[in-house]
């Protein structure tokens, strides 16, 4: 299928390989457009005479400047997560209309952007609504309970390997690599969530990853999917709370409270381990996810004034090297900065 990688066109082979999964009738002539807004996969939304479904296709090479390989393995982990979250949060997640997990891709159901709105277009058009971080708390803290503790599902992720290469490495490691004097702050907070297995961790949890829909969050991108420690997941998704001060200021307050929301709704599922650790986890993780997003290999296209960078760096080093106890200490910590 080397003909579709990396194009717009996916070819007459896709089609094919889209009949032998039963997702497209022989006689349908199906119309492919190219979707935009993923780094690590080629998107198509797939038109017929009397359906519109999506399909995705995991890349070896993503798309950012730095030189950042993934294992295409990874899709089958995705669609093994939409199905197992499904199981617990049904509304949570797409259809899965199909898959073939040799070729790495899958089909799932069309979401009408009419009903299902991009929780990241909502904030960056300064619409930060709490109601929407607790329901996205609500539904994240759900799964983990969820699948917290179940060996069986332990066995079905061992993706220890495509975990760091897509988050470990190019986030943790690699800023570590450009700070050199906290590269072993980074080296602990490496070992430390590598080391922690105790729950479904999707590994992407965005605001660009996340649909706004009649029945609540829809969680998108899972190709991360990991089982491994559950502040990863927690502190990936409020970062994004403290970046967006920054990229729509006039909002931070709201985006502040979105981040106590958040983490107060995701930490009132917390039943499967103390609640206490869990949080002093994210609350370590959270500032080299941060500098991560200036200075890993996976930077925020909306932080572009050094001005800013150097605020998160000057935030995210203090909190690396004197670390706090609480996801609270860190968002004050911000506050502070931002508003005196």
């Amino acid at each position: 299928m080397n003909d579709i990688e990396n194009s717009s066109n996916p070819g007459q082979e896709l089609t094919d390989a889209l009949r032998h999964m039963n997702v497209l009738d022989p006689i349908d002539s199906p119309t492919f457009t190219a979707l935009t807004g993923g780094v690590s996969s080629d998107i198509w939304k797939v038109e017929t005479s009397d359906r519109t479904f999506c399909v995705k296709r995991a890349l070896a090479k993503l798309k950012v400047a730095a030189d950042w390989q993934a294992p295409i393995e990874r899709n089958r982990y995705e669609v093994a997560w939409f199905r197992t979250a499904g199981a617990i949060v049904p509304t949570a997640v797409p259809e899965i209309l199909g898959d073939d997990a040799e070729a790495g891709f899958f089909a799932m159901a069309w979401l009408d952007p009419g009903l299902y709105r991009l929780w990241k277009t909502e904030l960056r058009d300064g619409n930060a609504q709490t109601a929407d971080a607790t329901a996205v708390g609500d539904a994240l803290g759900r799964i983990h309970a969820g699948t917290a503790g179940r060996k069986s599902i332990e066995s079905a992720f061992q993706t220890d390997e495509i975990f760091h290469a897509i988050r470990l490495e190019p986030y943790l490691e690699a800023t570590g690599r450009a700070h050199p004097d906290l590269v072993e702050i980074f080296a602990d907070l490496v070992r430390q969530t590598a080391e922690t297995r105790l729950v479904l961790v999707h590994g992407d949890v965005s605001p660009k990853n996340i649909l706004l829909g009649p029945e609540g969050p829809v969680f998108l991108d899972a190709e991360c999917a990991w089982y491994g420690d559950p502040a990863f997941d927690l502190a990936f998704c409020l970062n994004h709370f403290l970046l967006k001060c920054l990229w729509t200021p006039e909002v931070t307050p709201e985006f502040l409270d979105s981040f106590r929301a958040m983490t107060s709704a995701y930490l009132a599922k917390v039943d499967w381990e103390d609640k206490a650790g869990l949080e002093r986890r994210a609350a370590h993780l959270l500032p080299g996810l941060f500098l991560a997003r200036v200075d890993g290999k996976s930077p925020v296209e909306y932080i572009t004034s050094e001005t800013d960078r150097n605020q998160v760096r000057r935030i995210a080093r203090a909190l690396l090297k004197d670390p706090v106890e609480t996801l609270e200490d860190v968002v004050q910590a911000w506050e502070r900065e931002l508003l005196g």
